[in-house]
């Protein structure tokens, strides 16, 4: 879905950094989804997205609101299968096949992380890949990797997003990823590497990694260790996308590269929070959109 998500959305820092506004893209983004959704024929089915959540962690708590929260205010049809921490394996597999099955919902996704107990690698294998809104299943990695049309990670689909609106040329780039995870850090150099940039990622064991990361064209710090990227490790001018979110002691959420220090250095920064976390679920929503086009072409 294109839109007219530019650089006018996002601010000059007093430092010259453009910050890249994710909170601006990711509603014009949900905002277009909504009228996609009002256009759609009366009587028509809503599509629909479903989340289990299986036991009683905070966070978790909370991302599902706001998944339940934004897919409501764009018309969709939300279902919350809650699952206490007692819940079996057998049990949580069953609830998947229900939802693959379930001609209502058009993707679904397991919130991570489960309880102790749980085998998470056997429920993301299980998910029907077409209703697979995370992208984790491994016939949507392989795709990914491929360059077959497939389910793509919401979290690396957003960074690509706000990349797009800075009409900023990857070929030939030299782009460093900070974090080697199959959430973020795999799949968004797959991203990257299909726009012909030149990928590195590096991880705990990279040797000189402030070094690696001051020749990145575009440096992607997703490693989850608060203000690891110092901001003299930011090459002048590149274009800074920090997934990072980490609470600090005084409860405030800083991101992995240390903000104040590398926005004097950089050309283009997003900011934590209000940069790449509201982009994930805009993508959530879009993924979703996606297989209900994909579902009713179908029939």
């Amino acid at each position: 879905m294109k839109g007219n998500w530019g650089k006018e959305h996002h601010a000059m820092s007093e430092q010259g950094a453009v910050i890249i506004d994710g909170r601006a893209v990711s509603r014009r983004m949900r905002d277009a989804l909504t009228e996609q959704v009002k256009a759609l024929p009366e009587g028509a089915r809503r599509p629909g997205l479903a989340v289990i959540r299986v036991g009683d962690d905070p966070a978790s708590e909370v991302y599902v609101r706001q998944k339940k929260r934004a897919a409501i205010d764009a018309g969709f049809h939300f279902e919350e299968h809650y699952m206490p921490a007692s819940t079996t394996q057998a049990e949580l597999l069953d609830r998947v096949n229900q939802l693959n099955r379930d001609d209502a919902i058009d993707g679904f996704l397991v919130q991570l992380p489960l309880p102790d107990g749980l085998d998470e690698t056997e429920v993301i294998r299980t998910i029907d890949p077409a209703k697979d809104v995370d992208g984790f299943h491994p016939e949507n990695v392989g795709a990914l990797w491929s360059g077959l049309p497939g389910m793509v990670p919401c979290t690396p689909a957003g960074v690509m997003k706000l990349i797009e609106t800075l009409d900023y040329d990857l070929t030939g780039k030299h782009a460093v990823v900070v974090g080697r995870s199959n959430i973020v850090g795999k799949p968004v150099a797959a991203l990257l590497l299909a726009r012909h940039a030149t990928v590195t990622i590096c991880h705990s064991r990279t040797q000189n990694l402030a070094d690696v990361c001051r020749s990145a064209d575009v440096l992607v710090a997703a490693v989850g260790r608060p203000r690891l990227i110092q901001g003299d490790w930011v090459k002048p001018g590149a274009v800074v996308i920090d997934v990072g979110i980490n609470r600090e002691p005084d409860g405030s959420l800083v991101g992995d590269v240390d903000f104040e220090a590398a926005k004097e250095r950089a050309g283009y920064i997003t900011p934590v929070p209000g940069g790449v976390g509201p982009m994930t679920i805009a993508m959530l929503l879009e993924n979703t959109f996606h297989a209900y086009q994909r579902r009713e072409g179908s029939r």
